[in-house]
């Protein structure tokens, strides 16, 4: 159908509405290979955010194992992961609301842990001692959490013993194909798990026992990924020392490289269980990697260290196992809704298990990325995906550009990806141009790139973004008035400063951001809290930087609109960090409006909470620009305006 209507930049009626978003998506996390069957588990918004365990059997029926109102997450370090694991049919889960962990009878979900002030995470079934062996978050005392690796006995007797404790941090537990030994990561304040962490081997006794462990890799300045044992029992990971998370292997006392390229074997691991790479069979490795943002699929021949890229769609790639001789993934691309996948290795086939969204959406309303490398401060690039407005039905006036929303996102030690995004959609779909900032610090671009934030956050994070707008603008691809910026947690850190400290942009959004980084680092949970010594300075002694970088003490600068969506019960970044700068912006007469959700942590679950954030978001641009809106939204109550 050819494009008939002219209609403002803005004001498209668009098929990707807010109720179709919600009510046809979940999220899909940690996937398992246990004998025949495949589990993995999917976040519903229709269901309050709950985080449910499905079984795939070997003939395709689909089955939910987790009953309400249990809850699959874990709280340790506040982003979880790592959830659960399946070992001969029974699977043990963390169960979000009490964080204990339960074993999946018939009968239904019963109880291994004593009632307490514990979380656990990333789970190893210890065959041999009839045992799981957990990162545990002890949060019993007063002061920071202790977090140790411990033992669980599968017996029902509740017994948790301690097995390695005197690191700040832990994970990722990983037994040898005899249960002989331990493999594990540790690392200590300030470090995150990106900037150094310790590979550690331990002996297991018969008695249970674990021997002084062995530190086989890493250091402060190295960051090991993914400890896994092959069939045969040799040891591999990934490591950064060469800029580039590669991928290497440790045998008899000795480590060789087995892949080496500029591209990312690695991620950073914001969350426990992930995983890039799986043993296909002894020989063979099936692994994805990231170069420049896009990630692509491939094996690995362990006698000659081959790497043969598979051919696929793939853009994005996270969470690859493997079991009887077949890959599994979640896969997605720019058209393409995330989706667990298995890759056929014989016919090199691959076949969707199950989808994140049953969404159809004509390709005509699609916004297919652009990879783009821009000029920023001090003569160096950074990347990003640009996305132009598109729509089978409108076009824009030919005298009119589009307004730009720049995303900036979290971490701010992660990346954006190119794979089918309703919330990207749901805007380019409207006439709405969208830049997805890589900015200096993201992951995929090598340990150089990522540590350009070191000591500048809230400095090339801002000029990377603005830069990324200003450089569309000369392009002629968006109006240079019409400017906005949103951004999530650390993003909206982003958002907020880039509001305050340039003048580019004429709206913004923060999602539960940080306006005020010296509180987040008196306040913030243990995880995080020696973050920003890197990113910014030790603190107090660097208390003059943090107050400079903190856009609550120059609200004076800041004449940008601003919405503001905050989870009333976020631990990560607490809502006095939106509800200060939204008094002061009111007292200051500047277009504020805030939007609080009971109930809501550090994201949003609830489908009418998330419903809500992108109409309001999309109310609130419609009467900061002046355009008219084609459906009834409810209104939002923006003061000074």
């Amino acid at each position: 159908m050819t494009k008939v209507i002219q209609q403002g930049f803005g004001s498209w009626e668009s098929p990707i509405t807010s109720d179709l978003i919600v009510s046809e998506t979940v999220g899909l996390q940690e996937i398992m290979i246990d004998g025949e069957d495949t589990y993995w588990l999917e976040s519903r918004p229709t269901e309050g955010g709950r985080s449910v365990l499905v079984k795939r059997t070997q003939d395709g029926e689909t089955l939910d194992l987790t009953p309400q109102p249990f809850n699959v997450r874990t709280r340790v370090h506040e982003y979880g992961g790592g959830a659960y694991t399946v070992s001969h049919g029974v699977a043990y889960f963390s169960n979000f609301s009490d964080g204990r962990i339960y074993r999946l009878n018939e009968q239904g979900p019963e109880p291994t842990t004593p009632e307490g002030d514990f979380r656990y995470a990333d789970f190893a079934i210890d065959e041999v001692h009839q045992r799981l062996i957990c990162v545990r978050e002890d949060h019993t005392g007063t002061g920071e959490a202790i977090n140790t690796l411990v033992s669980i006995a599968l017996d029902g007797s509740q017994d948790v013993r301690i097995v390695v404790a005197g690191k700040d941090f832990y994970s990722s537990p990983r037994l040898n194909p005899d249960g002989t030994k331990l493999a594990f990561l540790q690392w200590n304040h300030p470090n995150m798990p990106w900037d150094g962490t310790e590979l550690a081997v331990a002996d297991l006794y018969s008695d249970g026992r674990v021997s002084v462990p062995t530190i086989i890799a890493g250091g402060q300045t190295e960051s090991i990924f993914q400890p896994e044992w092959s069939p045969q029992g040799t040891l591999y990971y990934v490591s950064d020392r060469t800029n580039w998370w590669n991928l290497y292997r440790y045998e008899q006392e000795k480590t060789e490289i087995v892949v080496q390229k500029d591209a990312e074997f690695g991620m950073p691991q914001w969350v426990f269980g992930m995983s890039t790479y799986a043993f296909l069979t002894a020989e063979t490795i099936i692994c994805a990697w990231n170069e420049r943002g896009l990630w692509s699929l491939g094996t690995i021949d362990l006698r000659s260290g081959q790497l043969q890229l598979i051919e696929s769609h793939f853009t994005w790639i996270s969470g690859v196992r493997a079991g009887r001789k077949q890959g599994y993934f979640i896969g997605g691309s720019p058209t393409n809704p995330s989706a667990i996948v298995e890759y056929q290795r014989s016919s090199s086939a691959f076949k969707t298990l199950r989808e994140a969204s049953k969404l159809t959406v004509d390709p005509a309303f699609l916004s297919i990325p652009e990879v783009i490398e821009f000029p920023t401060t001090d003569g160096r690039k950074a990347y990003a995906f640009f996305y132009a407005p598109a729509s089978e039905t409108y076009d824009g006036p030919p005298y009119d550009l589009p307004p730009l929303i720049v995303m900036s996102h979290g971490g701010p030690t992660s990346a954006t990806s190119v794979t089918f995004n309703l919330n990207i959609q749901y805007w380019t779909s409207r006439g709405f141009a969208v830049l997805d900032v890589n900015y200096g610090g993201s992951t995929g671009y090598g340990r150089e790139y990522r540590q350009r934030l070191n000591g500048n956050w809230g400095i090339v994070d801002v000029d990377d973004c603005t830069n990324g707008a200003l450089y569309l603008v000369e392009r002629g691809d968006v109006r240079k008035d019409q400017l906005a910026i949103r951004g999530g947690s650390a993003g909206g850190y982003t958002t907020l400063s880039a509001l305050t400290f340039r003048d580019e942009f004429a709206a913004g959004a923060s999602y539960f951001g940080v306006s005020d980084i010296e509180l987040l680092a008196k306040e913030t949970h243990k995880f995080e809290s020696r973050y920003m010594d890197s990113m910014v300075g030790p603190y107090p002694e660097t208390k003059e930087v943090y107050v400079v970088r903190s856009p609550i003490h120059f609200i004076d600068r800041l004449h940008a609109a601003v919405i503001f969506f905050q989870g009333l019960d976020d631990k990560i970044v607490l809502p006095n960090q939106a509800e200060i700068m939204v008094e002061e912006l009111r007292k200051k007469g500047v277009p504020v409006a805030y939007v609080p959700f009971e109930g809501e942590g550090h994201g949003f679950r609830r489908a009418d909470h998330i419903k809500k954030t992108l109409d309001a978001e999309l109310y609130f641009y419609s009467r900061i620009f002046g355009f008219a809106l084609p459906i009834d939204i409810e209104p939002v109550a923006i003061d000074n305006f």
